[in-house]
C-alpha cells in the first residue's frame, strides 16, 4: 500500500501575500496623501490693515471710463469670458483708449484651487507679468482645477517658467503667501459693492453679473464716453 505524501499547508504563504498587499496598499495611500496639498484659505482676521484694493490694471490709467471685473480663476464662466470676450474687449476698447480695465480677485469658497491661482498671478504681477499669467491660468483651467488635481502649483510654476519669470523670486513669493492681503483686499472691495458671484462686471455705476459680451460692454462704454463733458475748443489764433 502506497502511503500518501502529506501536503504542506499554504496558509503561511497566503498570509505573507496578504501582509505584502496591505503594506503595499498602505504605502500607496500614504503617498497619495503626501502628494495632496491643503487648499489655501483667506485669513478671517480683521480687515482693518488690508492694503487699498486696486486690482490689476490694463490700459491707460487716465482713461475716463473704467471696466472692473470681479473674477474667480477657477470659475468656468470667468474662463469663458477671459478666453472668448476679453481678447475682443482688449482690441476694441482697452487698446483703443476708450476705457481701462481692472481685474479684482474674488475667490469663491467652493473652488479649492482658486486661491493658489490668485497667489500665482499676484506673484507674476510683482514681476510685471500679471496679464500673461492671467491668460495662461485661464487657458489651462481644465488642467489645474479642483476636479483635475490637488496640486495646482506644479501647473502655475510651469506657466511662470514659460513666461521667463525669476523662479527663485517667484517661488519665495508663492511660498511665503506675502500677497494674500492684496487678494483679500480685492475680494473685500467686491463684497463692499454687493458682488456675490463671478464674473461680475462693473462699468461706471452699472453692474452686470454673469455673462456679458464685448459688444455689450462697448455699447456701455460708448454711452458713458458720449455723456462726458465736451472739452472746450481751443481758440483760433489766426482770427483777429
Amino acid at each position: 500500500m502506497v502511503k500518501a505524501t502529506p501536503t504542506k499547508s499554504r496558509t503561511p504563504f497566503y498570509g505573507m501575500l496578504l501582509l505584502l498587499a496591505i503594506a503595499g496598499g498602505s504605502s500607496i495611500w500614504y503617498a497619495m496623501q503626501a502628494s495632496k496639498q491643503k487648499p489655501l484659505t483667506l485669513d478671517a482676521a480683521s480687515t482693518a490693515t488690508l492694503p487699498k484694493a486696486e486690482g490689476y490694471l490694463r490700459g491707460d490709467p487716465n482713461a475716463a471710463v473704467t471696466i472692473m471685473e470681479f473674477g474667480d480663476f477657477e470659475c468656468p464662466q470667468c474662463g469663458r469670458f477671459a478666453t472668448l470676450a476679453e481678447p475682443d474687449l482688449r482690441t476694441r476698447i482697452i487698446d483703443a483708449g476708450l476705457a481701462n480695465f481692472r481685474y479684482f480677485d474674488f475667490p469663491l469658497p467652493m473652488h479649492q484651487n482658486t486661491l493658489a491661482a490668485s497667489l500665482a498671478a499676484s506673484c507674476a504681477a510683482d514681476q510685471g507679468k500679471f496679464w500673461e499669467m492671467h491668460d495662461a491660468i485661464f487657458a489651462g483651467q481644465f488642467d489645474w482645477n479642483t476636479q483635475a488635481t490637488s496640486n495646482p502649483r506644479k501647473f502655475f510654476d510651469g506657466y511662470a517658467q514659460q513666461l521667463g519669470l525669476d523662479m527663485k523670486v517667484y517661488g519665495e513669493c508663492v511660498s511665503s503667501q506675502k500677497n494674500m492681503p492684496r487678494i483679500q483686499a480685492n475680494q473685500k472691495a467686491g463684497a463692499d459693492r454687493g458682488v456675490n458671484g463671478t464674473p461680475t462686471i462693473i462699468i461706471g455705476n452699472q453692474v452686470f453679473p454673469g455673462s456679458i459680451t464685448a459688444d455689450e460692454i462697448k455699447h456701455v462704454v460708448d454711452s458713458l464716453n458720449a455723456a462726458l463733458p465736451k472739452a472746450p475748443k481751443a481758440a483760433d489764433s489766426t482770427k483777429k
